[in-house]
C-alpha cells in the first residue's frame, strides 16, 4: 500500500492532486491524507513516524510564518529532519518561476502547477 501525504493551502488544489492520484493508481492500496498548511503537515508527518509516507506532495507558497523561507521549504527541512522518512519522495508543486532551483537544491522532485492539468506529470512521479 502506497502511503501519500498532499500539503497545499488552497482546498481546490488539495481535491485537484488527490484526483489525480486516484486516477492513477486506483484507489485500492493506497492512502492519502492531507494538510492545509505545513505546520499542519509537520504534525501530520510526527503522527506518522511508525509507518512513513512514500510520497508528499507540497506547495511552496503557504502560511507567510517561516519567511525568508517558503512555508514548503520549511516543510521540506522538517522532513529531511526525520530519519524514518529518508527513503520518502518529496515532490513541491509550486507556480514559483524558481521552483527548479528550489528542487534542486533540497535534492527533491518538482512539478510546475502549470503542468498539473494534465495527468502525465503525475504518472512520472507515482509509477514506477
Amino acid at each position: 500500500m502506497k502511503k501519500i501525504l498532499v500539503v497545499d493551502d488552497s482546498p481546490s488544489w488539495v481535491r485537484h492532486h488527490i484526483f489525480n492520484i486516484k486516477y492513477i493508481l486506483g484507489e485500492d492500496n493506497i492512502e492519502i491524507l492531507s494538510a492545509n498548511s505545513a505546520k499542519e503537515g509537520d504534525k501530520i508527518l510526527s503522527a506518522n513516524i511508525d509507518k512513513p509516507f512514500d510520497i508528499i506532495f507540497t506547495d511552496m507558497q503557504m502560511e507567510p510564518d517561516f519567511l525568508p523561507l517558503n512555508a514548503g521549504e520549511w516543510l521540506i527541512k522538517q522532513i529531511q529532519f526525520y530519519p524514518e522518512y529518508k527513503n520518502t519522495k518529496i515532490v513541491i508543486i509550486s507556480a514559483s518561476p524558481r521552483i527548479d532551483k528550489i528542487a534542486e537544491k533540497y535534492g527533491v522532485e518538482f512539478i510546475p502547477k502549470r503542468l498539473c492539468q494534465t495527468t502525465v506529470p503525475y504518472e512520472k512521479i507515482l509509477l514506477p
